[in-house]
């Protein structure tokens, strides 16, 4: 049921929230390269701030909350930190099987594929030689050579560097800060609200938590599950970078479709230079094909939910339209952006629905009566 209050909207409120959205979206706009490091510390700070009051509970007050943030922070930084260091091994083992393997798979795919076009009537011949000489080539190059020009691109990027570098410091000092003050900071904004809407916005900024928090709860327990099921499917196929691979694919699932491609890739790859033969090949499409199943079928209906209504093309949409309007920045909200959203239409239908605009009035319905008398 929807929530109503004795609430006059005139044309000078409307036309005074239109502004303020207007000028908050505008700013939001205008600076988004500076914003990027505080929404991404916001959006850790979400995450984590349930588990921060979960440790406050259980320790008590003997235990000062800072010392609750400082180890919910490392846990998380420990985290990201080991999620990127899986593309280690991966990048150690395959830059050198590329370089020892590649020409000869460029070899084995001339002398498989220029009799097949014979065999299909194209007058075509795929001379690899030049492509294999380049590669070889460029493969062989020195390290001196290859030093010099990661130093050179080193000192055209240097602002690049120092942005990464500077968002790295910055993103975990937001992050404390945030967690150190955020009922703070909630109970401020929440002051901003007139009281005559207070009970409406509470109700609908709770109703977006529990949708953003049974996503995000979801997706995690799918995330874990997908790792463990490529770890050990491609373990089952030999794949000697099957831990790596697998838990980077499972993890990759968050966001839809895109992690699940770039998995692929890898697995594709490492299965070709090691096995060099039609394995590869087996092995993805079994593994990927039944992981995609799983996930389909039976993990995102049951530990997602579709009550939730997030559907994965939404969530591509989303991700394409605020990332063309506000960049990186835009990629980062779109998770809570389309969770408010999903509220706010879903209220929409709700009111619509209740509405005398929907349901037929009194006059017509003795009319219609009349009429079929």
């Amino acid at each position: 049921m929807a929530l109503r209050l004795p609430l006059t909207l005139t044309p000078q409120r409307v036309a005074a929230w239109a502004a303020v959205a207007l000028a908050v979206a505008l700013v939001v706009w205008l600076l988004a390269p500076v914003l990027a490091p505080f929404v991404v510390a916001a959006i850790f700070a979400y995450a984590l701030q349930p588990l921060v009051l979960k440790l406050q509970k259980q320790w008590g007050p003997r235990v000062p909350k800072v010392v609750s943030v400082v180890l919910v922070e490392l846990l998380a930084l420990l985290s990201l930190l080991g999620v990127a260091l899986l593309l280690v091994p991966i990048l150690a083992r395959e830059l050198p099987l590329i370089q020892q393997q590649l020409p000869a798979l460029i070899d084995r795919l001339q002398n498989t594929l220029n009799p097949w076009l014979t065999q299909m009537g194209l007058n075509l011949s795929l001379d690899m030689g030049s492509l294999k000489v380049q590669v070889v080539k460029y493969l062989s190059a020195n390290r001196e050579d290859l030093l010099d020009s990661a130093l050179s691109s080193l000192k055209l990027g240097g602002s690049v560097a120092m942005a990464v570098i500077g968002n790295a410091i910055l993103i975990p000092v937001a992050l404390f800060y945030l967690l150190s003050d955020w009922d703070r900071l909630v109970a401020s904004v929440v002051q901003l609200i007139p009281p005559a809407v207070r009970p409406r916005f509470d109700a609908f900024m709770q109703e977006c938590d529990e949708v953003l928090g049974q996503y995000l709860r979801g997706q995690l327990l799918v995330m874990l599950a997908l790792a463990v099921y490529y770890a050990i499917a491609l373990t089952l196929f030999g794949l000697e970078l099957a831990l790596p691979i697998g838990v980077f694919t499972g993890l990759a699932i968050f966001v839809p479709y895109l992690g699940f491609g770039l998995g692929l890739m890898l697995a594709l790859l490492a299965g070709l230079l090691q096995f060099v033969s039609v394995k590869a090949l087996v092995m993805v499409g079994v593994v990927f094909g039944m992981g995609q199943l799983i996930e389909s079928f039976f993990l995102t209906p049951r530990l997602v939910g579709e009550r939730i209504g997030l559907h994965p093309l939404a969530v591509i949409f989303a991700l394409l339209a605020f990332g063309q309007l506000l960049g990186f920045v835009g990629v980062l909200i779109t998770l809570p952006a389309s969770a408010v959203l999903l509220v706010a239409l879903r209220r929409l239908r709700e009111g619509y629905l209740q509405s005398d605009l929907y349901k037929p009035t009194s006059h017509n319905v003795s009319t219609q009566g009349t009429d079929s008398a």
